[in-house]
C-alpha cells in the first residue's frame, strides 16, 4: 500500500482495513463487509436508545416486490417534523438497513426529523434500475403518508453515502424529471456518481482501504450489468448535462478516496447550474474512514453532515 498522509488518529487502523476484496464473489463480499462492521463495533456509532423505530412494508414499483422501510422517530414532543429518506451505501451490491441502523438512528435524533431508511434491492441479482426505483417508491410513500407519520411534506430531504450518495443524486434527478415528490435538500456523502472511472483520483487510488479503483470497476459492472450499452444518467448522475432545478445540496468528499474528484466535480457543476451547494473535502481521510468514529476528523464529518441536513430541512 502506498505511503499517504492519513490523519494521525486514523493512520494506525489503516493496516486493519481491507484494500483487496473479491467483489466478483458477491456472497463473499457481503460476508466480508458484515464481519468488518462486526469487528469495528467498538469504533462504530451507537444507536440512540431514545429513538423509536419500526419496520414497514410499502408498495414497491410496478410489478416489483414490496419494499421494507425502517421508520425512526426522534425523542420529544409529538408534532409535525421534517422527513428524511435515508439510503444506505455498499457499492450498489452490499449493505442493509441493519448495517446502518446506528447511523440512521443517530441522524434522526441529531436533526430532529422522522427518518425512513429504505431496504432497496441490490445488484447483481437486481441491477439498475431496481434499487433506484425502490428508493423512488419510498420517496412517494413518505410523501403520501406524511400526515400519518407526523411529517411536514414541504420539508422532506434525502441523504446517502457512497452508493447511497449516488442513489440520492439519481433520485433527485428522477424526481425532478418525473415531476415527482418534492425534495427540499440532498446530502451526498462520498457519492458514487460516475461509471466512466476517468478522474485523477479514480486513476490514482488503486490500493486505498475499503474502496479503490478495482472495487469501483466491479461495483459498476454488477450495477449496470455485463453489456449496459448507453448508461443512464439516473444510474451515473455525473453523465447528466442539465443539473438545473435540483434541490440544494451538501457534498462531502474524502482525500484518499477514488470517488473524491467525481464528488467535487458534481458539486461544482451543480453550482454552475444555479444549485446552492455546500462542499467539504476532509483531509487525511479515506472512503469510509468515519468508521473510526473516535477520530476528530470523523466526528467533524459526521456532525457537519447532520448540521447541514438540519439547516437544509428547515429552509
Amino acid at each position: 500500500m502506498a505511503e499517504r498522509a492519513y490523519d494521525p488518529e486514523i493512520a494506525p487502523l489503516v493496516p486493519l482495513m481491507p484494500s483487496e476484496m473479491d467483489w466478483s464473489d458477491i456472497a463473499a463480499a457481503r460476508d466480508g463487509i458484515a464481519k468488518l462492521f462486526e469487528n469495528m463495533g467498538a469504533n462504530a456509532p451507537q444507536a440512540r436508545e431514545d429513538v423509536t423505530w419500526e419496520d414497514r412494508q410499502i408498495p414497491g414499483p410496478e410489478d416489483a416486490p414490496d419494499v421494507t422501510v425502517r421508520v425512526y422517530r426522534p425523542p420529544g414532543a409529538a408534532g409535525r417534523r421534517p422527513g428524511v429518506l435515508y439510503i444506505h451505501g455498499g457499492g450498489f451490491c452490499v449493505g442493509t438497513i441493519e448495517s446502518e441502523h446506528a447511523s440512521a438512528a443517530g441522524l434522526c435524533a441529531d436533526v430532529d426529523a422522522v427518518v425512513a431508511s429504505v431496504e432497496y434491492r441490490l445488484a447483481p441479482e437486481d441491477p439498475f434500475p431496481a434499487g433506484l426505483e425502490d428508493c423512488y417508491a419510498a420517496l412517494q410513500w413518505l410523501h403520501a403518508e406524511a400526515a400519518s407519520l407526523d411529517i411536514d411534506s414541504a420539508h422532506i430531504g434525502i441523504i446517502g453515502q457512497s452508493a447511497g450518495g449516488g442513489l440520492s443524486a439519481g433520485l433527485a434527478l428522477l424526481a425532478r424529471d418525473r415531476g415527482g415528490p418534492a425534495i427540499c435538500y440532498q446530502v451526498l456523502g462520498i457519492p458514487e456518481l460516475d461509471d466512466r472511472l476517468e478522474t485523477a483520483s479514480m486513476q490514482q487510488f488503486t490500493d486505498t482501504p475499503l474502496w479503490n479503483r478495482p472495487s469501483a470497476i466491479m461495483s459498476w459492472k454488477h450495477y449496470l450489468g455485463e453489456n449496459p450499452g448507453a448508461v443512464s444518467p439516473y444510474a451515473a448522475p455525473a453523465r447528466r448535462k442539465d443539473l438545473s432545478g435540483l434541490p440544494p445540496a451538501y457534498v462531502a468528499t474524502m482525500e484518499f478516496d477514488p470517488l473524491r474528484d467525481e464528488g467535487i466535480q458534481y458539486a461544482m457543476r451543480l453550482l454552475e447550474h444555479g444549485v446552492s451547494v455546500e462542499l467539504h473535502q476532509f483531509p487525511g481521510t479515506f472512503h469510509g474512514s468515519s468508521m473510526v468514529s473516535g477520530a476528530e476528523v470523523s466526528k467533524r464529518s459526521v456532525q457537519e453532515m447532520a448540521d447541514a441536513l438540519r439547516r437544509g430541512l428547515r429552509r
